[in-house]
């Protein structure tokens, strides 16, 4: 069975590569394997059918045969383990590349996630003005961080994997911020993974997706 992801049917982003169904989109293209795509409107993330899938009623989703998974770094790592081309082959280097993933989740996206909150949610708020400073502080302490780790190299640790592909898909969330140019290496490394033929397959891919439902609507 071809497996089967979920996508929005018209994506918040506006066709700019940050929906979460982006970064599987790019495993498949990285492994070289075929997908199909479900799209969904936000009503239908929220009934039963989906809720099945994701009991939280987000996207993406991961289904095949009798497998249903769901949180894009379970469904890259699932991808990852099945297909070469996406983690190293000795047992210590891929240890370290899944542990450079659950860094890009757990560690370097949960303050970008702050700052889109505090920019969309919150910008009415009366505290919007204190809260927004020290929400870019921490991006920039951990963006510091990422850049002395990264230093020279083209890729986090050794050839590219899926930790870069879970790395930049994080920072390219804070592309219309400005800060990641602050950081040289980093702003080249986004830009790496960015000019990397799959990525481009799979920004594609999802763009004609939100420019057929632009046109629809």
């Amino acid at each position: 069975m071809t497996p089967v992801i979920t996508g929005f049917e018209c994506s918040p982003d506006r066709g700019r590569g940050l929906a979460r169904d982006m970064r599987i989109r790019w495993a498949f293209e990285e492994v070289g394997q075929p997908y199909a795509v479900r799209l969904l409107s936000f009503a239908e993330m929220k009934q039963p059918a989906h809720l099945a899938r994701h009991p939280f009623g987000q996207i993406p989703t991961y289904e095949e045969d009798d497998l249903v998974l769901f949180e894009s770094g379970a469904i890259i790592l699932h991808i990852a383990e099945r297909h070469a081309g996406l983690l190293p082959d000795t047992a210590t280097a891929r240890a370290r590349a899944i542990g450079w993933m659950f860094a890009a989740l757990n560690t370097v996206e949960p303050p970008i996630l702050d700052l889109q909150v505090a920019m969309v949610l919150e910008s009415d708020k009366p505290w919007h003005g204190d809260r927004l400073p020290a929400v870019k502080a921490r991006i920039r302490d951990r963006l510091q961080q990422l850049s002395d780790r990264l230093g020279d190299a083209d890729w986090i640790d050794g050839g590219f994997s899926a930790a870069d592909l879970m790395m930049v898909s994080v920072l390219l969330r804070l592309k219309s911020s400005g800060l990641v140019n602050d950081y040289p290496n980093l702003a080249a490394y986004v830009a790496r993974g960015e000019a990397r033929p799959a990525y481009r397959r799979a920004f594609d891919a999802q763009l004609a997706v939100f420019e057929a439902a632009s046109a629809g609507g």
